[in-house]
């Protein structure tokens, strides 16, 4: 998939792309400013679970990046946005701050809803989970990313403990976040540009680069946060451009694709 010679929106990842940790990564701020300048529509993608929108905008801000929760989609907004238009009553399985975000759960839960719960993750829990989809509730993940970047290194995301409920029960997850079609849905919706005019930054080429084009988006993959060397020749999944950071994405469609 080639790059738009004039896009017209910006679909970026947060963690690995703008920032690693609690740490901007270098050019990144000044790129974006560059990007807004131009004229180019920005919406942030993240599939992070642990964190509410208002508190990731407040962080994203003090690290140089200028944003608003209006400008944001997560995969937890995803998921309750999900639940609520289909009138499930939702069992969450989340990280303790995000609990305000989803709100309570039901009393008399039909669908289990994963999120990151980090530290939080323990065996109670998962077997509460565990007991509900095997009695025949639904199985909704925000995300099955495999590891996230920080600032010491890789670490393991909540993929794996997905793929540990989805082998116990026999039930497959949906997922809400990236690479779900629905995800970049609403990302383009927010942005108010159709596919072929948008472009995706992201460092994850499975749930990036790979979820974004078969959306019918192009994909930039960088080579920060959990890129790998190697990524860019992936099996299935040739990125539209892979550059070594957000400054050079940006310098890159500015210049004309």
């Amino acid at each position: 998939m080639d790059l738009p010679s004039h896009p017209r929106a910006l679909l970026i990842d947060l963690a690995g792309v703008l920032h690693v940790g609690s740490r901007a990564v270098a050019g990144a701020a000044d790129a974006l400013a560059r990007a807004r300048a131009a004229g180019l529509r920005t919406v942030f993608v993240t599939n992070t679970t642990r964190t509410p929108r208002r508190v990731l905008c407040a962080q994203m801000n003090a690290l140089g990046f200028p944003m608003q929760e209006n400008e944001l989609v997560t995969a937890p907004s995803a998921a309750v946005r999900l639940v609520r238009a289909r009138g499930w009553r939702p069992h969450w399985l989340v990280h303790p701050d995000l609990a305000a975000e989803v709100g309570p759960g039901d009393a008399a839960p039909d669908t289990v809803v994963m999120g990151d719960a980090g530290p939080y993750f323990d065996y109670a829990q998962l077997n509460a989970a565990f007991r509900l989809i095997h009695a025949g509730a639904r199985f909704v993940a925000m995300a099955r990313n495999r590891s996230f970047r920080e600032e010491d290194g890789l670490s393991l995301d909540m993929g794996a403990f997905v793929a540990g409920l989805e082998y116990s029960t026999g039930v497959t997850a949906e997922i809400t976040g990236k690479p779900a079609p629905a995800f970049f849905a609403a990302a383009l919706a927010l942005a108010g540009v159709p596919a072929s005019a948008a472009v995706m930054v992201g460092d994850d080429v499975r749930d990036d680069i790979g979820g974004a084009q078969a959306c019918g988006i192009a994909g930039m993959l960088v080579r920060t946060g959990k890129y790998a060397p190697g990524d860019e020749r992936h099996a299935g999944i040739r990125p539209a451009a892979v550059v070594d950071d957000f400054a050079a994405a940006v310098r890159r469609l500015l210049a004309g694709g």
